[in-house]
């Protein structure tokens, strides 16, 4: 039978009501008296009931982080950073994982607010506005990553547009004229804006877009491997991929390395997102870094603002964009040609191609 609160209080022969204060922190309790009732409730093995305890004081004290997967190495640093923040104030948080479905995203809300979340942190898919805004009502929310344009709240993306435009300026740079794009869907706010990114760097270089060479799609590692296998068989493939969906990257690198493919001497690749393996990958991949940490400390420090009572809501609706960085590793390389690369299936490997195509993924 488990311990109660009236077990506690007999054992330390106080009232409930001074029990009750002294293991949650609040009232009139002196110090000593706190932390004996703590050594008692440790002794007897007692759990609070915070389901009891959120009806009475109306809150829960927890919070929830809804994404759409933990493929995507942006969201488990995400995670990791929302759950320490949230932890150190005394909150536990609650993952949820959406599948970017809006049935599922939908199911998942009503059962959070059966839970009576204190706040919610959320990666939009963009078809729940009605439902999100209703629930905003009652529960302090901020969008992440991704802005629900049928809402009105509060948001904290990444600057994908300039993120993007960083990478495809580099690839030019570098004299690749033919570039590939794997970019999300154009429904959602980074894969239009990544893929604004893209356009604007093409036509500041004078080069005329090509949408044979633009693919969009779900953010899944199959998206990347359906549409890298269309650019590789094009009849004019193109000279360098940018995969601008971080999700898509490991389909990507699947085909390369099935058709052994060798990065960068036969197609260099630049992706959207760090993970940890992409820096120790052979050849070590350059990547658009989104600052997945900082976008996750944001959209705290937003969510805290606006759980405090005081300051809920009170400096107005704001959307904040953290500063997406190039970084430059091996897998891009000096082209001195316009045209694409030669195909790795019609040339000798080079003894670094042969050692580049043996870090296969």
């Amino acid at each position: 039978m488990s311990v109660t609160l009236k077990d506690v209080a007999q054992a330390a022969r106080v009232s409930v009501s001074t029990a009750s204060r002294a293991l949650t922190g609040t009232g009139l309790t002196s110090e000593r008296t706190q932390q004996r009732l703590m050594h008692i409730a440790r002794e007897l093995g007692y759990r609070p009931n915070p389901i009891a305890r959120g009806l009475k004081t109306g809150q829960s004290r927890l919070v929830a982080l809804l994404v759409h997967n933990l493929t995507n190495a942006s969201f488990q640093v995400m995670a990791e950073v929302v759950q320490a923040r949230l932890k150190a104030l005394g909150y536990q948080m609650l993952l949820c994982i959406g599948g970017d479905d809006p049935q599922q995203e939908s199911d998942t809300l009503t059962t959070l607010v059966d839970h009576r979340i204190d706040g919610l942190i959320v990666v939009p898919t963009g078809k729940n506005g009605a439902q999100l805004e209703t629930l905003s009502k009652d529960v302090p929310i901020v969008c992440l990553v991704r802005r629900d344009d049928a809402t009105d709240l509060e948001t904290v993306l990444a600057d994908d547009p300039q993120g993007a435009y960083l990478g495809t300026r580099h690839l030019i740079e570098l004299g690749h004229k033919r570039i590939g794009l794997i970019v999300g869907r154009q429904d959602t706010t980074s894969g239009r804006e990544r893929l604004s990114g893209y356009v604007r760097a093409l036509r500041e270089a004078g080069i005329a877009r090509d949408d044979t060479l633009v693919h969009a799609g779900h953010y899944v590692p199959e998206t990347g491997a359906t549409c890298c296998r269309k650019l590789l068989d094009h009849p004019r493939p193109p000279s360098a991929i940018f995969v601008a969906n971080h999700e898509a990257t490991l389909g990507v690198l699947r085909v390369t390395a099935e058709r052994n493919i060798a990065i960068p001497d036969d197609l260099s690749l630049l992706c959207y997102e760090d993970m940890p393996w992409f820096e120790w990958h052979r050849p070590a991949i350059s990547i658009v870094d989104n600052g997945a940490r900082d976008l996750a400390n944001l959209a705290v420090d937003r969510l805290l603002h606006r759980m405090d009572v005081k300051g809920n809501g009170s400096d107005g609706v704001r959307e904040y964009r953290v500063g997406a960085r190039l970084i430059q590793r091996d897998s891009c390389r000096q082209i001195d040609t316009p045209g694409p690369a030669k195909s790795a299936k019609s040339k000798s490997p080079s003894p670094k191609s042969s050692a580049a195509k043996s870090a296969k993924v």
